[in-house]
């Protein structure tokens, strides 16, 4: 059954999630503990682009694409910027998702890929799974028209706990040089002290917008009450850390933020994958808790 549906309830154990197809289809709220976990609107920075609030899907593109640009054999295709001079997070954030399936612990939505002159067609599907101490957010993209680049990721916006620090833990000892835009320029260096999460420190005022590469799931944010592991594979150990005043953001992804301009100039490890008709990608990512 496909429907457009109002914002959707999933309910297990005392936990209560909502999820918004038409906004996105983001989680715009988590309860867990009595305590909202996922900033909403409601507190975001801005409303336009989307892309300040809940937790979105990051399709079929993670991160900025400088001015676009995307290298293709055919010559280089250049998207219209969403937040110039990059166009960023792909293009499922700001449309609306068709439920196909829904039961209640879970939710899969879908969604055509257009827009911004994207000219590669495409599907996203995504489901989300309640369970009784985790979430499970999957993901998958295909249905190319023509070969085209495709990368996958979430990018959830937590909230900080009122009164108090929270800690962060990601498992990574490198990152991407970034030029003044934000964009990687494909060098790779150490982290410096402030950068280094390794140890699960309070974040206190340290204010991060960090891509961290080869890193080793779970990553953890812990506030005062609950402790939350954000797990994933080999395939999303690109991680993006944000750390603004109003929330904290941990987005794992396939791939490296503007990976196709990288890997067409010969930078190796990027995570582009190049999708043919009929191929897919798809990527799982958990988010575990303990009181």
């Amino acid at each position: 059954m496909r429907q457009l549906a109002e914002v959707v309830e999933l309910r297990r154990s005392g936990v209560v999630t909502l999820i918004d197809p038409a906004g996105g289809g983001r989680i715009v709220s988590l309860v867990i503990a009595g305590v909202e976990r996922i900033l909403p609107k409601a507190r975001a920075r801005a409303r336009e682009p989307a892309l300040y609030w809940g937790c979105y899907p990051m399709v079929p593109w993670a991160g900025r694409l400088a001015h676009g640009r995307i290298p293709t054999n055919h010559g280089e295709v250049r998207l219209e910027p969403n937040l110039p001079p990059s166009a960023i997070h792909g293009l499922g954030f700001d449309k609306s998702w068709v439920i196909v399936e829904r039961s209640e612990t879970a939710v899969t939505m879908a969604c055509e890929l257009r827009g911004l002159g994207w000219p590669f067609g495409g599907r996203a599907l995504q489901t989300l799974r309640l369970g009784v101490r985790g979430l499970e957010l999957e993901l998958e993209v295909g249905g190319y028209t023509k070969a085209g680049p495709a990368g996958l990721g979430w990018h959830p916006w937590f909230t900080r706990p009122s009164g108090a620090d929270l800690e962060l833990r990601v498992d990574a000892s490198e990152v991407l040089v970034l030029d003044a835009d934000l964009i990687p320029t494909g060098e790779v260096r150490r982290v410096t002290p402030i950068e280094d999460l390794r140890s699960g420190p309070p974040l206190g005022e340290r204010r991060l917008d960090h891509v961290y590469v080869r890193s080793k799931g779970p990553a953890r944010v812990r506030w005062p009450d609950l402790e939350l592991r954000v797990e994933y594979d080999m395939s999303l150990q690109t991680v993006v850390v944000h750390t603004p005043p109003e929330g904290i953001c941990v987005e794992p992804q396939t791939m490296w933020p503007n990976a196709p301009l990288l890997a067409a100039a010969g930078v190796r490890d990027t995570g582009l994958r190049t999708l043919q008709p009929g191929e897919s990608l798809s990527a799982i990512e958990r988010w575990v808790w303990n009181v």
